[in-house]
C-alpha cells in the first residue's frame, strides 16, 4: 500500500491511496485542469480511479469531486448527510452512500469511515487496510474523541492535520468568528491537540507519518517541529505535506 498527496491544506486537498490493483482519491479540492497536473506529477491519471471518497462538503474537499467524477465515470462515495449538503452540485454523477460506522470494500482495500466533530453536514475521516497494513487519514476535525483514538491506533501510517498555532490564530489576520471557528470544538486540530492524538494512540507499528493541512497564515514549520519533537519518535519517518505540491508516494512497507 502506498499513499501520496496532491496538496493538503486550506487552499485544496487530495489524497491518493493505492494498493494492489485499486486506486482511489480521497477528497478533490481542485479544478480538473489543476487536478489533472497534480496527478500527473504522481504518474497517475484520472481514468485510473476506482473511486473518489468524500470527507465532507467543504470547498477545499469538495470542489472538483463532482466534475472529476463526472468525466471521468468514477463513483464517489460519501455519506448522507454530505450527500445531502451537494446534491445540486453532483448533477449525473454516479454516488454510493456509505454508513459512518460501517467498512466497506473497494478492490483490493478494506475502508473504515470515522465520524468526526467537524462543522459539516455528516462528515468523516477514513482508515484503509490492506495485506496487514493500516492507513489513516485524518484531517478536519475540531476535537478528540475516544472513538477517533480507537480507530486511529494501530496504524502504520498516519496523515493527520496541525492546523494551527492558537497564539498565532489569535494574533493573525482572520475576523473573530473565523478565528472561532477554526479554534473551536467544531473547527480543526491545533499543535497541542495533535500532540495529545500521538500520545493518546496506540502508535506502537507506525512506521510513517505525515503532517498535513498546515495553516500557511495561522502555523509554521518552526513552531509545529517544536510541538511534535515534544514527543519521543515513535515513528520511523516524518514529513511536512506541502500545500502547494502535497508530497510524492510514500510506501508503507511489509514487515
Amino acid at each position: 500500500m502506498r499513499f501520496a498527496s496532491i496538496g493538503s491544506g486550506s487552499s485544496g486537498n487530495g489524497t491518493l491511496v493505492e494498493a494492489g490493483t485499486t486506486l482511489v482519491l480521497v477528497d478533490c479540492g481542485f479544478s480538473i485542469k489543476e487536478t489533472c497536473l497534480r496527478m500527473a506529477r504522481l504518474g497517475v491519471d484520472p481514468s485510473q480511479l476506482d473511486a473518489v471518497l468524500v470527507t465532507h462538503e467543504h470547498g477545499d474537499h469538495w470542489k472538483g469531486v463532482a466534475p472529476l467524477a463526472r468525466r471521468y465515470g468514477v463513483p464517489i462515495y460519501l455519506t448522507a448527510g454530505t450527500h445531502h449538503a451537494v446534491a445540486d452540485a453532483v448533477g449525473t454523477a454516479r454516488t454510493e452512500l456509505i454508513d459512518s460506522h460501517a467498512s466497506f470494500t473497494i478492490g483490493d482495500l478494506q475502508v473504515t469511515p470515522v465520524a468526526v466533530p467537524h462543522d459539516a453536514r455528516e462528515p468523516v475521516q477514513f482508515t484503509f487496510q490492506c495485506d496487514g497494513r493500516k492507513l489513516g487519514i485524518l484531517t478536519d476535525i475540531g476535537s478528540l474523541t475516544p472513538h477517533v483514538v480507537d480507530q486511529y491506533s494501530g496504524c502504520h501510517g498516519l496523515l493527520v492535520e496541525a492546523n494551527h498555532d492558537l497564539e498565532r490564530l489569535a494574533a493573525g489576520p482572520y475576523p473573530p468568528f473565523l478565528k472561532e471557528r477554526v479554534a473551536g470544538d467544531w473547527g480543526h486540530l491545533n499543535n497541542q491537540q495533535t500532540v495529545a492524538l500521538l500520545e493518546q494512540i496506540d502508535s506502537s507499528l507506525l512506521d510513517l507519518l505525515v503532517i498535513g493541512h498546515v495553516s500557511s497564515k495561522n502555523n509554521c514549520l518552526e513552531l509545529l517541529a517544536a510541538a511534535i519533537e515534544t514527543l519521543p519518535a515513535r515513528w520511523k519517518q516524518l514529513i511536512y505535506a506541502c500545500q502547494d505540491e502535497g508530497f510524492e508516494w510514500l510506501k508503507i512497507a511489509g514487515d
